[in-house]
């Protein structure tokens, strides 16, 4: 393990990647370009006090675990993630569990889609990248913790009634029984994550819905074509869904439009606008 060069790699990537890359806010009081260490920490599920360490040449060696953290949260290439293991003197092997690596072409697409709500998932339903109108029409996911991004989290332990969840979206229930199924088949492709094997233990848990869907064993795929988003601000907001699957990434583009010249079409016109006061 080089240490010096493990510490210089990974601050020089912090400070290229900007915050908007990874869901966080800009801030008006950034000293310097790129990440905070403590923000890179959150990302990678580990302590801010480790990951200074790892800057200052200090730490021992760091474990897969935390090298696939890193790599998650830095957003690092497949190259730059083998890079990382050799560095730390730990092989690679392959990815440990779902990629949170969004390409950068998909980034520039969603950004370019102003009357759509367009936004990319993971294997494990979180949302991983967002443009403008996702955020005004569903929520801000900056604003919030990453862990809390995640869609199943937000159908089965949204803090409001069932029928209220999931930003008032009329399929909800439709959509619950599908993501048990999604997540279901993420587990049998990533048998050995801790990160899949802990959301399902936490659903299971806590949700007995969840936990009476997921005993179903179910893995049929299903597809959702139009729902309907109760917005706070505006009301009922209809639109149609199509999702692009990456294989390479395993990840869900999904992009909400409405019906040219309906009056959902003129609510995401106002939305995108930023006319309407809008409540998360």
């Amino acid at each position: 393990m080089d240490r010096g060069e493990l510490a210089g790699f990974l601050r020089g990537r912090r400070e290229r990647i900007g915050p908007a890359e990874v869901g966080l806010p800009a801030g008006a009081r950034r000293r310097t370009p790129g990440l905070r260490r403590e923000e890179v920490a959150e990302l990678a599920f580990i302590s801010t006090e480790y990951y200074t360490r790892l800057e200052q040449a200090r730490a021992p060696r760091p474990s897969r675990e935390v090298l696939a953290g890193l790599a998650r949260a830095l957003r690092l290439s497949d190259a730059e993630r083998d890079h990382l293991h050799h560095l730390a003197g730990t092989p690679p092997g392959p990815p440990p569990g779902p990629s949170r690596e969004v390409p950068r072409g998909v980034l520039d697409l969603i950004h370019r889609l102003p009357g759509s709500a367009a936004f990319v998932t993971s294997a494990t339903y979180e949302v991983l990248a967002w443009n403008a109108l996702t955020a005004a029409l569903m929520e801000d996911f900056s604003a919030v913790p990453p862990r809390e991004r995640n869609l199943l989290r937000r159908a089965f332990l949204g803090p409001a009634p069932r029928d209220g969840r999931l930003y008032g979206v009329s399929d909800v229930n439709e959509f619950a029984r599908s993501a048990v199924r999604g997540l279901r088949s993420a587990a049998a492709r990533y048998p050995d994550s801790p990160e899949v094997t802990a959301l399902v233990e936490e659903l299971l848990g806590a949700s007995p819905d969840f936990a009476r869907l997921w005993a179903a064993h179910d893995v049929a795929a299903g597809q959702t074509l139009r729902k309907t988003f109760h917005h706070p601000a505006i009301g009922p907001v209809t639109v149609n869904c199509d999702t692009l699957h990456l294989p390479d990434r395993d990840q869900n583009v999904v992009i909400y439009t409405a019906e040219p010249g309906s009056p959902s079409e003129e609510a995401l016109r106002l939305l995108a606008a930023g006319r309407l006061e809008v409540s998360g």
